[in-house]
C-alpha cells in the first residue's frame, strides 16, 4: 500500500505581511508522497456505482459519462483519462496518482481524497462541494470554476496551477499552502482559514470574502494589491488631499 512520508507537520516559524515584525508561525502542511505498488492494468468495460479498485492502472480510459458513486480507488494511477461528466459522488480516492485528467463536470461531491496527487489536470467545473481533502498536491495544470463550497480541506497544496474562479464559500482551511499558484477571483465567502499561506498566490484575486482572511498569511505585495479591496469591505474612503 502507498503511503506518505510526514513532511514537516510542525510548521516553521514565518513572518506574517503587516505584523509590525512579530513572528507569527504558520504551520506547513504534510505533502503526500506516494510509492505505488505494481500496477495492474484496468481491463474492465466500465465504473460501477460502490466499485472497489485496488492496485490499477487506468491509462488514457475513457471514464466519461461513467457512474462511480461511492466507489473506491486505492493505490491506483489514473494517467491521461477522460472524466466529462463522469459522477463520482461520495468515491473514495486514497493513496492515488492522477495525472493528465481533463473533463468538464466531474462531480466528486462528498468524496474523500486522502494522500493524493493530482498532476497537470485540465478540469472544469468540478464538483468538490462537501468533500475531505487531507494531505492533497495539485500541482501544474489548470482548473475552471472549482467548487470546494463547505468542504475541509487539511494539508493541501497548490502548486503551480492556475485556478480560475475557485469557490470555497463556507469550507475550513488548515494548513493550507498556495505555491507559485495563480488565484484569481476566489470566493472566500463564510470560509475558515487556518495556517493558510497565501503567499505564493500571483496573482491573488478575491471576488468575495476579504473579510474572511484571518487566519491566512499574505506578502507585502499582496497587502498593497489587496488594498483597495480591503478599503471597501472597511467601508472606508480614500481621498487625495485638496
Amino acid at each position: 500500500m502507498a503511503r506518505r512520508a510526514a513532511g514537516g507537520g510542525g510548521g516553521t516559524a514565518r513572518r506574517a505581511a503587516g505584523g509590525g515584525g512579530a513572528a507569527a508561525k504558520v504551520r506547513a502542511a504534510r505533502r503526500p508522497e506516494l510509492r505505488l505498488p505494481p500496477l495492474e492494468p484496468y481491463e474492465g468495460s466500465g465504473l460501477e456505482p460502490d466499485g472497489d479498485y485496488d492496485g490499477l492502472e487506468f491509462r488514457d480510459t475513457d471514464l466519461a459519462g461513467q457512474d462511480g458513486v461511492g466507489a473506491r480507488f486505492m493505490d491506483c494511477a489514473l494517467t491521461g483519462c477522460a472524466l466529462d461528466e463522469a459522477s463520482l459522488r461520495r468515491a473514495r480516492l486514497l493513496d492515488s496518482v492522477l495525472t493528465g485528467v481533463r473533463g468538464v463536470g466531474v462531480d466528486l461531491a462528498e468524496a474523500t481524497l486522502r494522500d493524493v496527487e493530482l498532476v497537470d489536470a485540465r478540469l472544469g467545473g468540478t464538483q468538490l462541494h462537501g468533500a475531505v481533502l487531507e494531505r492533497v498536491l495539485i500541482r501544474g495544470g489548470k482548473i475552471d470554476y472549482l467548487n470546494l463550497r463547505r468542504a475541509r480541506l487539511k494539508d493541501v497544496v497548490f502548486e503551480s496551477c492556475v485556478l480560475v474562479e475557485p469557490d470555497f464559500g463556507g469550507a475550513r482551511l488548515e494548513r493550507v499552502e498556495f505555491v507559485d499558484c495563480a488565484l484569481k477571483a476566489a470566493d472566500l465567502s463564510a470560509a475558515t482559514l487556518t495556517d493558510v499561506d497565501l503567499r505564493g498566490a500571483a496573482p491573488l484575486e478575491l471576488a468575495r470574502g476579504v473579510d474572511r482572511l484571518s487566519g491566512a498569511v499574505i506578502s507585502p505585495d499582496q497587502l498593497l494589491d489587496l488594498a483597495p479591496v480591503l478599503a471597501a469591505e472597511l467601508g472606508l474612503r480614500v481621498l487625495a488631499g485638496e
